[in-house]
Order: structure tokens, then sequence, then C-alpha cells
């Protein structure tokens, strides 16, 4: 499949997932997700104001003993949805919406909701 087939599709996807998150829905804040060859960066944004309230990522000095210590890709994204979920009750944040960016609700996406769930967000 050519590249420019498999962007097209995932600009798809990903504006199905956008479009089904705010349609007829109450303003609420979204979790957002993404996801590269290495890393993984999650997000939590006001669509009203326009704005990051709180991230977290796999790139953080932060977070980066935890990294390492970590077991494969998906340990790793474990960490980071716990990290985000703990800077967003600090900040009151509760309840989002998760925006999985157009990627497969599987391996290292569903480890992140896991982890974000775990650290105290609800959706």
């Amino acid at each position: 499949m050519k590249t420019a087939q498999k962007l097209v599709r995932y600009q798809r996807r990903k504006n199905h997932v956008r479009n089904t998150i705010n349609l007829g829905r109450e303003k609420r804040l979204r979790l957002s997700v993404f996801r590269s060859a290495k890393h993984v960066y999650a997000q939590i944004i006001d669509d009203v104001s326009r704005r990051t309230l709180v991230s977290a990522s796999s790139t953080e000095k932060t977070l980066a003993d935890q990294v390492k210590a970590a077991e494969g890709k998906i340990g790793v994204s474990t960490i980071v949805g716990k990290a985000l979920a703990e800077r967003a009750v600090a900040k009151d944040i509760k309840t989002v919406v998760f925006d999985r960016n157009g990627f497969g609700y599987h391996g290292r996406i569903k480890a992140l909701a896991d982890g974000a769930r775990e650290g105290g967000l609800e959706f």
C-alpha cells in the first residue's frame, strides 16, 4: 500500500473519531493520544479555549528513570498514562473524553488509557 493511501486512511479515521467525540455531547475536556514508533504522547485539551491543560510523554526527563525500568513500550505507555492522570487530578480534572486519534484501541493506546484510569481519570 502506498504511503499516500495510508495517510489518507489515517486522516479519515482520525476525523471520524474526532467528529464522534464532539457530536451531540456537552463540551468536555479531551484526552488526545499520539504514538510514534518509539514514543507515546498524551495531552488533555480544552477545545473551547484551545489550550493544552496537562501533558505527559515518554520523552520527559522527569519520567526517564521509570521509562528505563519499564518492560517494553506497553509498560512505558502505562507509566505515561499514570503520570498524566496524576497531573490532571492535581489540577482538579477528573472526567475527560478519550480521543484515540485514529489509532486502534489496543496495545499501547489501551495501556495508556488503563494507566490513566488507574491514576484517577474517568472516561
